[in-house]
């Protein structure tokens, strides 16, 4: 199993403390956990889009751009990019940049966002959300695959003559992931193609997903693909470790339930009523680190997937949300490596090469070590 890191950048204060942090702090957060991460042997470090809600995410490719400069080895991923909103040369452009400046680290996961406020935003009508997107990924293969474009005019996108977006991706059309999280719309998007698919799994039950991954693989073997390379990513709930699930618990806990209360809503809802049920039929990954294997365990029984995503608390101080992540590097991660191989970047992926060095799937191992090392007591939220 291959891991990745996301972070779509939400800035909302802790709902138990009051605190929040400044707008180029939260951002600095970013940068500096895709920093961590790659020393702790993430895979890849993704970034979300929104343009809506109380998020700094609206410019994901600033963001990459700065990770990228400050990165050497860890894939660069979105999470998603709203491409139904978006202008698909643009989209083109501005990512071939990220993947210039990575050498080969970007890949993309697209998708129609979540946030209905956002199409009004861009002059554009919510009814039109699949056909938006369907209609630009089509123009954007294009794009990144050909120097020449005669593309014409459709409902959703304007003509195209003779385009030729620059700079070029840096080895070929970097790889496109598509996120489905609640219909069945991106998982044939993704069949009908070839692409990977990235189920949410973050706040509804684990069955509904499981729903989207099956019309996924049965779609992508219709079309004529090769399973083998039908690649799953998972997201995931909540993320908090500690020694003990009752600790986990009692420390997380109230902010899980004041998170919730104060953020659910139509788009975003969850049915988990607290966390003690949010842990038992819900995504969450809170509890021991155990716990937290045997419930990724139970994704991978489901989902059959080959790339884990996880999210941090970040209503929490920066020292504790790294608290997380490194114990994530050193007590979760390996026993799933071990026991959940997969082919993803590695040898019989078509996009393993591009470029061979990209990725940090090796841990630097003095901060393996020093994660190891940390001494772990309670802490208030």
């Amino acid at each position: 199993m291959r891991f990745q890191l996301l972070d779509i950048v939400p800035h909302v204060e802790n709902p138990v403390t009051g605190r929040l942090v400044s707008a180029a702090e939260r951002l600095d957060q970013t940068v500096e956990s895709a920093r961590r991460a790659e020393r702790l042997g993430f895979d890849a470090f993704s970034v979300g889009e929104r343009h809506a809600g109380h998020f700094l995410s609206s410019s994901p490719t600033v963001l990459l751009g700065a990770i990228a400069a400050t990165t050497s080895r860890i894939r660069l991923h979105t999470g998603v990019t709203v491409l139904s909103v978006l202008d698909p040369v643009r989209v083109a452009e501005d990512y071939a940049t990220i993947d210039q400046l990575s050498r080969g680290r970007l890949e993309l996961t697209i998708g129609k966002g979540n946030e209905a406020a956002q199409f009004p935003l861009f002059g554009l009508e919510i009814d039109d959300q699949w056909e938006l997107l369907a209609d630009k990924y089509a123009l954007l293969r294009r794009l990144w695959r050909e120097t020449d474009v005669e593309w014409a005019a459709t409902p959703y996108t304007r003509a195209q003559h003779a385009t030729t977006t620059l700079p070029r991706p840096f080895a070929g059309a970097p790889r496109v992931w598509h996120g489905s999280a609640t219909t069945l719309a991106s998982a044939a998007l993704a069949a009908k193609w070839g692409d990977p698919l990235f189920s949410a799994n973050a706040i509804q039950p684990l069955q509904n997903y499981a729903v989207l991954v099956r019309h996924y693989r049965d779609e992508y073997a219709r079309h004529g693909h090769d399973p083998r390379h039908a690649y799953v990513g998972a997201g995931s709930g909540s993320l908090y470790l500690a020694d003990t699930t009752q600790q986990a618990k009692e420390l997380y806990g109230p902010v899980y339930d004041a998170l919730v209360a104060a953020t659910n809503v139509p788009g975003n809802n969850t049915p988990f009523r607290d966390i003690d049920h949010a842990i038992a039929e819900g995504p969450a990954l809170v509890g021991s680190p155990q716990q937290v294997i045997d419930k990724i365990g139970r994704f991978h029984e489901t989902f059959g997937h080959d790339l884990q995503s996880v999210s941090l608390p970040t209503t929490l101080p920066i020292e504790q949300q790294h608290e997380q992540l490194d114990r994530l590097a050193s007590e979760v991660f390996p026993a799933l490596r071990r026991e959940l191989p997969t082919t993803l970047w590695g040898e019989g992926d078509p996009y393993a090469a591009r470029p061979a060095f990209a990725g940090g799937s090796e841990a630097d191992a003095a901060a393996i070590v020093e994660a190891s090392r940390t001494v772990r007591e309670p802490v208030a939220a």
